[in-house]
């Protein structure tokens, strides 16, 4: 008898929960708009982030909230966009190109090295094994770390062990600027067209003797366009808040070409910078 009152009582039991469980469920339901899924599959599914969302389900979210225009996408083509816009009703705003940018021109040809460095073929164990025999300690250790991290094919090395970034096929994803042990990568809207290509913060000769296209800190940008360009640690920065488009004279007295002007895919440099027509590597000269 015992047996068949606790089976009663776990049958009870069991339709009490799932009564709740009903209730609770209709309650707390939370509506989902059916058209995320449908601006999702639209989606590319590289969930890369270059957005500005963790991934393309959050941006489809966004999208449908109108929270964000389908143009942010930069990895879906214009038309794929074009397509999400009209099935959500809403117009295509133009956004602004974001590409990644490095803040180094020290090849091979003009970078210093002190040292040979035979260690592990990445430059994240060249930063931590006396920077693979770099002088300059903020410069591009060239084992193309970025090269390998870049899932759009948009990052090459080219002949002097520097990464060149196609602007073309950049999504700006932000992966090259995380695994880069430098910090010399960096997202810029191709609308800073003015360009310090240089991290180094050595002074004067110092500068000189590790890397032949470093800033050495003569302030003659910053005294040209002082409303733009300020000094830090012997390095020029470009505000940008500031009116830039303006300031491409700024570049024309540099003496090493560390301060340039993007010109579509090329950094052009002013009068003033010394010309290298160095292609091969320099000597490893030992301290």
């Amino acid at each position: 008898m015992s047996i068949v009152a606790a089976a009663l009582f776990m049958v009870a039991l069991g339709a009490i929960l799932a009564a709740v469980l009903a209730i609770a469920s209709r309650k707390l339901h939370v509506h989902e708009d059916p058209r995320i899924e449908e601006v999702e599959e639209m989606l590319p599914h590289a969930n890369c982030g270059a957005c500005g969302y963790p991934g393309c389900r959050a941006f489809a979210e966004a999208t449908v909230k109108g929270e964000a225009s389908p143009s942010k996408c930069t990895v879906n083509s214009a038309e794929m966009n074009n397509v999400i816009a009209e099935f959500l009703g809403v117009s295509l705003s133009q956004q602004t190109k974001i590409v990644a940018r490095l803040a180094c021109a020290g090849g091979n040809h003009v970078a210093r090295m002190r040292a040979e460095y035979a260690g592990m073929g990445t430059c994240r164990a060249a930063a931590v094994s006396g920077g693979g025999g770099k002088a300059c300690v903020w410069g591009c250790l060239g084992l193309g770390d970025c090269e390998i991290a870049c899932d759009f094919d948009a990052i090459h090395m080219n002949a002097v062990g520097l990464p060149v970034v196609n602007e073309d096929k950049c999504v700006a994803c932000n992966d090259c600027v995380e695994v880069c042990p430098r910090d010399l990568f960096s997202l810029q809207p191709v609308t800073h067209r003015l360009w310090v290509a240089c991290k180094s913060l050595a002074e004067g000769d110092q500068a000189l003797a590790e890397c032949e296209v470093a800033c050495n800190g003569c302030a003659r940008c910053a005294a040209d366009a002082p409303d733009v360009i300020r000094m830090e640690n012997n390095l020029a920065v470009v505000d940008y808040t500031k009116k830039h488009a303006n300031a491409r004279h700024a570049i024309e007295r540099c003496p090493t070409g560390a301060i340039g002007w993007w010109e579509g895919p090329n950094l052009v440099k002013g009068a003033a910078a010394k010309r290298i027509v160095r292609k091969s590597p320099l000597p490893v000269e030992e301290d």
